[in-house]
């Protein structure tokens, strides 16, 4: 099919991993309801951000959470990206991605590969390799509709990433994502739409929802940018559903206009990934 839709998922987190789980499971169902056929969860939906809380929410994969998405996926018939959650695995910790099928089956483990270490004097400071280990493999997987890039939240920043997958054939890349209050107004809109029309592909990321008393606050602003970088659909600060029905008939008419690709100068410059680094 050349067009399919797609629904972001921004929701509000708690401190309560099963009323967390729930709430996901239930939005998922909704947005399969107004015709979703894939759905892209928050990063970290099921427990707060930070690193006083990647321990103790942490679960082997796989687990309570990814149980639920399984569950979730398959009684909504969608394809669901499950945001991410602290996964604990032989004494270390990660921010991982999985995505399920229609079918409830897992396709896809995607770790974080770049961690969050960041200091911006006088507004924030992040360090989750303080307890967070990186993701070492690049993740793709492949739908009815179209291939799909996995990153998340930082790993937006890597340009490379984005276009190893849209060399290898991703029309879509999503970003579960929790920006802050200092670098989402400033970078979060601005890197979707850079990697965008970079690669011309379509980017979606999901946030969680803002909360103003978390000791990390989300920026929100959940949204879907098209091929010519543009935002076609996007949320608030608040919980929302947001959709976007991605027309891949435009995405090769926008690629056909501007054939970046036939036009790179590989006798110049080439991107490269290292052997090993794809996740099968």
């Amino acid at each position: 099919p050349a067009e399919f839709r797609l629904a972001v998922v921004q929701m509000k987190v708690t401190s309560v991993k099963a009323e967390n789980l729930s709430r996901a499971r239930s939005l998922v169902k909704e947005a399969a309801g107004q015709g979703a056929q894939l759905v892209v969860l928050p990063e970290c939906f099921n427990s707060p951000y930070g690193t006083s809380f990647f321990s103790s929410y942490a679960e082997k994969i796989p687990g309570e959470s990814t149980q639920t998405l399984s569950q979730a996926a398959k009684e909504s018939r969608v394809y669901l990206v499950g945001g991410s959650i602290p996964e604990e695995d032989e004494g270390r910790l990660y921010n991982t991605c999985v995505v399920f099928g229609p079918d409830g089956e897992l396709l896809l483990k995607h770790r974080k590969i770049h961690l969050f270490d960041i200091d911006v004097p006088g507004k924030i400071r992040f360090q989750e390799s303080e307890t967070l280990s990186p993701g070492n493999t690049l993740s793709m997987f492949q739908t009815p509709f179209c291939q799909v890039g996995v990153g998340i939240c930082y790993d937006i920043r890597f340009a490379e990433l984005a276009q190893l997958y849209s060399r290898k054939g991703a029309q879509l890349l999503v970003y579960p994502g929790a920006f802050n209050m200092t670098t989402g107004p400033a970078h979060w809109e601005l890197l979707q739409r850079a990697r965008a029309v970079d690669n011309q592909v379509y980017v979606a990321t999901a946030a969680p929802a803002r909360e103003e008393s978390a000791s990390y606050v989300s920026w929100g602003h959940s949204m879907v940018v098209n091929p010519w970088g543009e935002v076609v659909s996007k949320a608030g600060p608040e919980e929302a559903l947001v959709y976007a029905d991605l027309d891949l008939q435009y995405l090769a008419d926008v690629r056909r206009q501007i054939p970046i690709t036939a036009q790179r100068r590989d006798d110049l410059y080439a991107l490269t990934s290292a052997p090993g680094g794809w996740s099968s």
